[in-house]
Parts: C-alpha cells; sequence; structure tokens
C-alpha cells in the first residue's frame, strides 16, 4: 500500500521510516517539498503525495489540520485518513468533525495519538496500540499498528473516538508521575 504521511516531525517521521523499512511504500507530504525525509522517503507537495496514496497519516501538530485539511478536501475521499494529532487545549483532542467535513467520503481511523514516538520507535514487548475506526478502513490501520511491533486493540467506530482520546490524558498524567519518562505503554490483558 502507498502511505503520504503528512507531517515529518517526531509522529510522522518515526511512523513513515519504520512503515518504510517494513516494506511500505511511504512518500511524505510537507510545505517544502523536495529532497527526502526521515528513512529516505521522498518529501513531495502535499496534494502530490496524497494523489496516488491508500492511506493518508495526519501527523501535522492540531491546530495545523483544519488548514492542511480543507487545502486537501476531496483528494482524501475514499482513502484511508489516519488522525494522529492531538488539538492539545480544545474541548476535543481529535479532527474527526473537521476531517469529515472537508472529505465526507475519507474512512476515518483515530490512532497514533496516544503514546509518545518513543514506543513508535522501539517498542516496550507486548505494547498494544488502542484505537477507532471506520469499520472499513479497520484492517488497513490493523497492519500499520503491527508492522510497528505493537498490538492493534480495535476499540470501535467512530463513536469510540474519543474513548481512544482518553488514553492520551492517562498517558501523560502516568508519564508526569514516573518522572517524564516517556518510554510507557498500555497493555491489554485478556
Amino acid at each position: 500500500m502507498r502511505i503520504a504521511v503528512i507531517g515529518t516531525g517526531n509522529i510522522g517521521g518515526t511512523l513513515g521510516g519504520r512503515w518504510r523499512t517494513a516494506g511500505q511504500d511511504v512518500v511524505y507530504g510537507g510545505r517544502n517539498p523536495g529532497g527526502t525525509g526521515p528513512g529516505g522517503a521522498p518529501v513531495l507537495a502535499m496534494a502530490d503525495a496524497v494523489s496516488s496514496a491508500d492511506v493518508v497519516l495526519l501527523a501535522v501538530p492540531g491546530k495545523a489540520v483544519p488548514e492542511v485539511a480543507g487545502a486537501l478536501g476531496g483528494a482524501l475521499d475514499g482513502k484511508v485518513v489516519i488522525d494522529a494529532a492531538n488539538r492539545m487545549g480544545e474541548p476535543e483532542a481529535n479532527s474527526q468533525a473537521t476531517i469529515t467535513a472537508a472529505a465526507p467520503g475519507a474512512r476515518y481511523a483515530r490512532a497514533f495519538n496516544t503514546l509518545g514516538w518513543e514506543n513508535f520507535a522501539d517498542p516496550l514487548p507486548g505494547t498494544d496500540l488502542f484505537f477507532a475506526s471506520d469499520p472499513q478502513a479497520r484492517g488497513t490501520v490493523e497492519e500499520l499498528i503491527s508492522a510497528l511491533g505493537l498490538g492493534p486493540v480495535y476499540v470501535g467506530g467512530a463513536d469510540a473516538v474519543r474513548a481512544v482520546d482518553s488514553l492520551l490524558g492517562l498517558w501523560f498524567a502516568l508519564m508526569q508521575q514516573n518522572g517524564g519518562n516517556r518510554k510507557l505503554a498500555f497493555r491489554l490483558v485478556r
């Protein structure tokens, strides 16, 4: 599958690099196209990156999602769009409403937003990643989570986005209680 990673920071760069190492076709979309991004993937203009992608990961600052989603709009229709951005300090941490308004035909997923990037670069053994998604996107998101060495845990569809987001606050609280250690993760014990 072809993955367009919008953003080359810690989250986008780490995930794109790891997926590329796992054999996925990754391109980055950025404001300054040209050259290569993390893991050696090309950096294209956002619209060019998205045009041939099956999956789009939005890994930009939360406040930038409205601008990015607005600019890409209908180009996101029919694609799995993974919202990894956190709108810190806002009533909703996710950008589900913004993304689905800009691209009603996108298959929305909420994932990669509840753990620090360090956990994607080098996962602790047995780490699970909780996510919510359009049911048609579930298999794709599970495959991408598994490619990182994490266990995918499906929380539900669009109505479960807030449940996933609640783990973000828990992760931050635990990190602070553990001296700022960002190598904290979650595991579902069955």
